[in-house]
């Protein structure tokens, strides 16, 4: 149990002070210790017996399983489905430390990867049926007792949201990863290459694993990532011979007649219109699911090609199990996760609404994400994976096995700057306010309004990007996480706005935009808003940042953009929770590219041809405020 009976008077207190975030060491101090160190609750057993079986699936593809089992009759089961390798996706340690402590660990191999059959990978295709097809293998196993909860991040936080659509699934705990719900309007670009190479069997697969394959593939990922797509992509033969209607229809009216068609298909069939729509031969690779947009539209997002859907409330009625979501601040999926978590609380049904928790973390998707006073703060060193979370974990499984998870505060969040762990009742906070902080054409970033000043311009080259440097990315090149971005700040294709320095600390916990009145020489370009906290030494601590492709300006609707036109772009720079203290100040910079991060956008719009520079130009004048919108936590005015 994390609570003790100075614990309930605090739970009282948090009822009648709905409205503020409380300390969470003054709500949960056993909570606090769990996530600031590592722990583990004592043993119950010392002699686990390990087994190998083969699970069958509905068509008859037999899947490689690994259990722990404890001495006893009938226990409680957690599990995990992974394609990188069931003896190795987290230290088998691990999964006998949670036999030891009473549970049966299965550890499975997903279809096409590790000993699974068969031999080559469809990259999510089949994990919503098989997934199911798992839970309900368990349920009939003579040592189940009735209990079955899930861990795993990323691919496995996904696989698990799908075991959540069988009635006897009982609890999971989804680490980076959400129901693709929310989407880029650019392509991730860096991390797929080495990863569609590296991982699963099949045509085209190495050995060699995706953190090596990244390094060597360096020179090559630098090389490319140029976009140019046309605007509207044509369907294939392949796939208007298929469905004869997509000849009739308006084609984004078409995109989605096909997203909805598709998403009542077996899996079988998925794959072949994965195929069929990009001309692939081979398996499914996570290169094809993220180029996927172009057929179903932006709004598909890469993670929703897991569990395709043609109406999300559906999806989200579906679940059976609660959730508790692990994400962190610089996780490169972070939006998704709150998505996710926003739409559970308003269409999942009960008890999942109820039941279900968040904790935001300060890591990043597979390593620890906010650096600035790690060397006090040892929680800054962990990455808040599976292996990293035994003692949570536990306490979860416990927490919905007694029926006790309202002891649990519903919303768990660190707060940067301060490097504390703080609670809420709610996601977003409900004290939290909109503030906006406008552009001037000094370089500051004014709590007044816009005033008449001239626009800022600068050339975005595509042969010459803004280069990433840090923040929500997966990488084993790049560094994840709160670097330092002031040199890049100094190029000459990046803009940057600054508060004056503070005389009193200022917590920005919560969503972000920025709203940008913009133009540009191109037909399509790209802008990105980012984020940081100048330091008293000049370090610019990255927090997060944002971006637009600009035909996507309206998601539902793709138009070029007319060349000097000045439009009103709105830029979702996702949320943070971030402690500015007295001393420092808030700097918003905007650019054209973070690159290998995203693919560059070649400023063609679709037209053949070499990439082109394009000059851009920020407008904020009365007119025209330019502005950032900060979600604020307590007294704002010191902000004026």
């Amino acid at each position: 149990m994390f609570f003790d009976n100075s614990q309930i008077q605090s739970k009282c207190i948090l009822k009648l002070s709905i409205n503020q975030s409380r300390r969470l060491v003054e709500v949960s101090p056993k909570l606090e210790l769990a996530l600031t160190k590592r722990s583990m609750p004592p043993a119950q057993f010392s002699d686990i017996t390990r087994r190998t079986v083969s699970v069958t699936m509905r068509d008859g593809v037999r899947l490689a399983t690994d259990l722990y089992i404890p001495p006893i009759k009938q226990a409680p089961a957690i599990a995990i489905r992974t394609p990188y390798d069931r003896t190795k996706v987290v230290p088998v340690e691990i999964f006998i430390e949670f036999a030891k402590r009473g549970y049966v660990v299965v550890s499975q191999d997903c279809r096409g990867t590790g000993d699974s059959e068969p031999d080559s990978w469809d990259y999510y295709v089949y994990e919503r049926e098989d997934s199911i097809d798992f839970v309900e293998w368990v349920s009939k196993q003579d040592w189940f007792n009735g209990f079955l909860g899930s861990f795993g991040g990323s691919y496995n936080a996904q696989t698990q949201f799908c075991m959540s659509l069988h009635p006897r699934m009982s609890a999971i705990a989804p680490e980076v990863g959400g129901l693709g719900l929310a989407f880029h309007t650019a392509h991730l670009y860096m991390f797929l290459n080495s990863y569609s190479h590296s991982v699963g069997k099949g045509e085209g697969k190495t050995p060699i694993g995706y953190e090596e394959m990244e390094r060597r593939m360096v020179s090559e990922t630098l090389a490319g990532g140029y976009y140019n797509e046309p605007l509207h992509w044509p369907f294939p033969e392949a796939l208007l011979g298929r469905y004869p209607i997509l000849r009739t229809l308006p084609f984004v009216e078409g995109q989605r007649w096909l997203w909805e068609n598709y998403s009542v298909l077996p899996p079988k069939e998925r794959a072949e219109i994965v195929k069929m729509a990009l001309g692939g031969k081979g398996g499914v690779t996570s290169t094809d699911i993220e180029g996927m947009s172009s057929v179903f539209g932006i709004r598909i997002s890469h993670d929703a090609n897991m569990f395709p859907a043609a109406r999300v409330s559906t999806l989200l009625q579906s679940l059976f199990a609660p959730a508790l979501l692990l994400t962190g601040w610089y996780d490169w999926g972070a939006d998704d996760a709150l998505a996710t978590w926003e739409l559970l609380m308003r269409d999942a049904p009960e008890p999942i609404r109820s039941k279900s928790r968040i904790i935001i973390a300060p890591s990043a998707h597979n390593k620890p994400g906010y650096h600035e006073g790690k060397e006090t703060h040892p929680e800054l060193e962990r990455n808040f994976r599976a292996g990293d979370n035994t003692d949570l974990l536990l306490r979860w499984y416990e927490a919905i096995r007694e029926n006790s998870v309202d002891r649990w505060p519903r919303v768990i969040y660190y707060l940067m700057g301060e490097n504390a762990w703080y609670t809420s009742s709610t996601w977003p906070l409900p004290n939290a306010k909109f503030v906006p902080l406008y552009l001037d054409g000094d370089g500051t970033l004014r709590a007044e309004g816009s005033k008449n000043s001239n626009p800022d311009k600068y050339t975005y080259d595509p042969n010459d990007p803004t280069p990433t440097l840090g923040g929500n990315i997966v990488s084993y090149v790049y560094t994840p996480g709160s670097v330092d971005v002031s040199g890049v700040q100094k190029r000459q294709d990046v803009l940057t706005y600054s508060t004056p320095v503070l005389d009193h600390d200022l917590d920005v916990v919560g969503p972000l935009r920025s709203i940008l009145f913009a133009s540009s020489s191109a037909v399509d370009t790209d802008f990105f808003a980012r984020l940081s906290d100048v330091f008293p030494d000049g370090r610019a601590i990255q927090l997060i940042s944002g971006l637009l492709r600009t035909r996507y300006r309206n998601p539902d609707s793709p138009e070029l953009l007319k060349p000097g036109k000045i439009y009103e772009l709105e830029i979702d720079m996702w949320a943070t929770a971030n402690r500015f203290k007295r001393g420092h100040r808030l700097r918003l910079d905007i650019s054209s590219a973070d690159f290998p991060k995203f693919d560059r956008n070649s400023n063609r719009g679709g037209e053949k041809g070499d990439p082109i520079p394009a000059e851009q130009t920020i407008y904020h004048d009365v007119n025209h405020p330019s502005r950032l919108l900060l979600s604020i936590v307590g007294d704002s005015s010191i902000l004026k």
